[in-house]
């Protein structure tokens, strides 16, 4: 594998082409991309998200970049219901599997319709000529799961690219969360850099 800043190099260069942000070659495919990242070298792709964020958050591109750190929003979604407080003393009760049932519950990740109240906030929060970013993917393990994000999200952003950067190993069919908690199988992402 190239090194991590080769790799987030080619990163960039990617989201700048026309055809990508087009969802041009993808044989009708949603544009769903997987940037996955050895674990122990997280903070620095949060570093380069951060820089492209502020790079291209002038207007002198034909693109936006929104960053969607899902942890952040799972926890504003919990606050704005409150549930938060709720939820730490149904941990303290009941125990952490119980309490990754219940959020999971409310914010209807198992139901597969419109009503996701995660995947609605990022449709919301999507402008048209955006490229999306996924953040945040190891901080809601065993919380929230990535193929249940990929496996819905096609009903809420399908116009857009989404890119979801996966602390782990992606081979084009499964997710293996920290290189050593296998996910369900998704096929529908492609790797975005080898």
């Amino acid at each position: 594998m190239v090194n991590l800043e080769n790799r987030l190099k080619q990163l960039e260069d990617k989201i700048k082409q026309p055809n990508f942000r087009e969802n041009k070659g993808l044989g009708n495919e949603v544009g769903y991309y997987v940037f996955d990242y050895p674990a122990e070298q997280e903070l620095l792709v949060r570093e380069q998200i951060d820089y492209l964020k502020s790079k291209y958050a002038t207007n002198n591109h034909d693109f936006q970049l929104v960053i969607f750190d899902l942890y952040d929003i799972i926890i504003d979604i919990l606050i704005r219901e409150g549930f938060l407080e709720l939820c730490m003393e149904f941990e303290e009760t009941k125990g952490f599997s119980e309490i990754t049932k219940a959020v999971n519950e409310m914010l209807r990740m198992e139901e597969d319709n419109q009503s996701n109240e995660l995947l609605a906030y990022i449709k919301n929060h999507t402008p048209k000529n955006a490229i999306v970013f996924l953040t945040g993917v190891g901080k809601c393990y065993p919380m929230m799961r990535s193929h249940k994000i990929l496996n819905n999200l096609h009903q809420f952003v399908d116009d857009v690219p989404v890119v979801m950067f996966f602390p782990g190993e992606y081979d084009g069919q499964s997710l293996m969360l920290f290189s050593e908690i296998k996910d369900d199988n998704y096929y529908r992402a492609f790797k975005l850099v080898d």
